[in-house]
């Protein structure tokens, strides 16, 4: 058992690997098989070292984990959704969660219109239907997530799929919900998602050795027989996804790369139907269809970096045959649309903010100008709910900023007029008192790097909180895929907002916060300009006066987990503290190998080091298992999954082994893993709680906050 002062030492057993002429000697390559006994006994020590080091924090965690419990209503209701089934009348559809349980319930009871909306103050809605306990399905289970719970159009069946693993295989079976009992159907090894084609058959996807969804079948209720194969996707940089479109007329099939979409439709009534395609894929052309009744309207960036906006007759199945009704703007990135039959909703990104506007359509459907919904706060983030019906006179929005919790919005289209339905409640906290927003700043700073370009970074602290170099400070960032982290709420930070702690996430390139080129100038050849904004924030925040170096942290997960082991080797002295969850930071060496989950598919994104010799020189330049050097390092907080499938715990394990032994670093270096979840961590509620306390507790000890008064 390793004591406090002393971690495991795993062996170091040389192996090579040659590239375009280059050698690199691997002394943990061993680690790449993880049901190898050596390597689960290794990680099994490496948790009962980290237990022992942190164990003097238990009294911390303990207190922010209350915090997190006292603040959070842990009995509640989803807001419910109102959804109308042919035949068998109106429905109002909603979760319930429950004090001392994970895993929340699923309900629904008759509706009297869109205005009957139940009032969870006033107990269990009358004609209450329990459609699916999930506590029921976990219990027994280390692990249990849901990957799809769907109603058919008529609402008299439900499919429903779970993974207790963590490794991104369901099983499917099917409900029949007006006797309550399970049907006979089940179907094993299924990805996550899938939908109704009609109402007796459903859609789902299967994946491929490597993890990709590549296989799109049919399955019809009560056939015995081996189900239908609709679609296999043979080229290896595109992965499946399926969903209906809002009348439940069409089965969508979406194949997508990291530069390249198709999009097929099947008509779901039509048990002769076979896919058509909407429009042939073309190489760096994405496009994203919404179904609205007669026609289609179509989000594409052929000619318009940035998207535009066509639309098609709905049995189009050639670009020129798409009429534009938008040509987009420069720098404003067109996320998608959803089509009602009064008015078309847009999801944009303009000025770094996630925003709506809408284009009310007249008698005969067409679309007019822009018109935008605005919001007092200078930093938030909105979006539509889809919702099932077109024909309506509201549409749902939800929104949230750094300080506001998530509200639910009906948005009348009439004349503009906002109900809020619900706003996620804070509970008031025994030491601290009832949460108020206006006890907190949130502000939009900005760095600028070699360059000259500017990188925009969101802040949220109390405002009491001295800006004068003291406060303590966690920098978040991810910066890859183009996926933008968007201002949010998050009661577990105010256990370190209250602590005296500043938040900030740094929007660096590779995200898409500032359009399509935010997103190019942080990837393939342009990579490295991630790691270096980041490094130019951290270094901003200390020389504004919102922190000093040694209380400064940083915190990223996945890719985000890269960013980290990328920014410490080459500054190495920016930081106090890093946390690092599920990081991919052997990333070469995956990218390497089109065995591994995934890698084929993640050659656009980072580029193909096996057949290219630049892509593989620049990869080999910055990935940070392979670029360690003597220094004082942060100490540095490692968390992953055993199960993980998208960045294998073999990455981190052979990391956190390499910094002990080429850095010299004198600064804790920690390994915790999950020994039975996924690439999200643990699946319930309340150790999900536990987990961020545990990180928040060794945040704020590694980077102690300024003493108040």
């Amino acid at each position: 058992m390793p004591s406090a002062d002393q971690p495991p030492v795993p062996p170091r057993r040389a192996s090579t690997r040659t590239h375009h002429g280059d050698t690199f000697t691997d002394p943990y390559a061993w680690m790449r098989d993880k049901a190898d006994p050596e390597f689960l006994a290794y990680l099994n020590a490496e948790n009962a070292y980290t237990e022992a080091v942190t164990a003097p924090l238990a009294d911390l965690r303990q207190e922010i984990y209350d915090d997190i419990s006292a603040r959070t209503k842990q009995t509640d209701l989803s807001v419910p959704e109102f959804v109308r089934h042919p035949g068998l009348g109106e429905y109002w559809y909603y979760a319930r969660s429950t004090e001392g349980l994970d895993y929340p319930s699923y309900h629904r009871c008759p509706a009297q219109g869109r205005d009957s909306l139940p009032d969870p103050s006033k107990g269990t809605p009358e004609g209450e239907q329990l459609l699916l306990d999930a506590q029921a399905l976990a219990t027994g289970k280390e692990f249990f997530a849901l990957g799809c719970f769907d109603v058919s159009p008529n609402g008299r069946l439900a499919a429903y799929s779970v993974d207790t693993s963590g490794d991104e295989r369901y099983r499917l079976t099917f409900l029949d919900l007006l006797t309550g009992q399970a049907m006979a159907d089940e179907v094993p090894e299924v990805a996550s998602g899938g939908c109704w084609a009609g109402d007796d058959a459903f859609c789902y996807l299967t994946v491929d050795d490597a993890w990709r969804p590549d296989r799109l079948w049919r399955h019809r209720l009560g056939d015995i027989g081996e189900d239908e194969l609709l679609y296999t996707e043979a080229d290896e940089r595109f992965w499946l996804g399926v969903d209906s479109s809002r009348d439940n007329r069409w089965v969508q099939l979406g194949a997508a790369s990291k530069s390249s979409t198709e999009t097929w439709l099947l008509d779901a009534i039509d048990p002769a139907a076979t896919l058509r395609s909407v429009a042939p894929r073309r190489d760096d052309i994405e496009y994203d269809v919404e179904v609205a009744g007669d026609r289609l309207f179509i989000v594409h960036n052929d000619g318009a970096p940035d998207f535009t906006l066509a639309e098609a007759p709905l049995t189009s199945t050639d670009p020129s045959e798409w009429t534009p009704i938008w040509p987009g703007e420069p720098g404003v990135r067109l996320l998608g649309v959803v089509s009602y039959d009064r008015v078309l909703v847009q999801s944009l990104r303009r000025d770094g903010l996630q925003v709506v506007t809408l284009r009310h359509r007249d008698a005969a459907g067409d679309v007019g100008p822009e018109v935008g919904i605005a919001f007092d706060e200078p930093i938030y983030t909105v979006d539509v709910d889809g919702g099932d019906e077109a024909d309506t006179d509201r549409i749902r929005l939800h929104y949230q900023s750094m300080v506001t919790p998530d509200e639910v919005i009906d948005y009348h289209l009439v004349d503009g007029a906002r109900t809020v339905l619900r706003r996620r409640p804070v509970l008031e906290h025994p030491v601290n008192g009832p949460y108020r927003p206006t006890d907190y700043r949130q502000q939009r700073v900005w760095a600028v790097v070699a360059d000259g370009t500017r990188i925009p970074i969101s802040l949220v602290y109390r405002a009491d909180t001295p800006l004068d170099g003291s406060a303590g400070c966690l920098l978040y960032g991810y910066g890859a895929y183009e996926i933008s982290v968007s201002p949010s709420f998050s009661i577990a930070r105010l256990s370190l907002l209250d602590r005296g702690y500043i938040y900030a996430v740094a929007h660096v390139r590779g995200g898409g916060e500032l359009g399509r080129a935010w997103y190019t100038e942080g990837r393939l050849e342009a990579k490295e300009n991630t790691f270096t904004d980041f490094i130019s924030c951290a270094r901003h925040l200390v020389s504004a006066g919102y922190t000093s170096t040694d209380r400064l942290a940083a915190e990223g997960g996945s890719a985000g987990g890269l960013l980290i082991g990328a920014a410490i080797n080459l500054a190495p002295d920016a930081f106090a503290a890093v946390h690092a969850a599920v990081p991919f930071v052997d990333a070469l060496t995956t990218i390497l190998d089109p065995e591994l989950p995934l890698t084929v598919m993640e050659w656009e994104e980072w580029g193909d080091p096996l057949h290219d010799p630049d892509a593989y020189a620049r990869m080999r330049r910055y990935s940070p298992y392979e670029n360690l050097k003597e220094a004082q390092y942060p100490a540095i907080l490692v968390t992953t999954s055993l199960n993980d499938t998208r960045v294998e715990v073999t990455e981190p394990a052979k990391w956190v082994a390499a910094l002990r032994h080429d850095s010299g670093s004198l600064r804790p270096i920690l390994l915790k893993t999950e020994m039975v979840a996924g690439h999200g961590g643990s699946s319930g509620r309340y150790q999900a709680w536990r987990d961020a306390a545990f990180e928040l507790a060794w945040l704020i000890a590694e980077t102690p906050p300024h003493p108040k008064g």
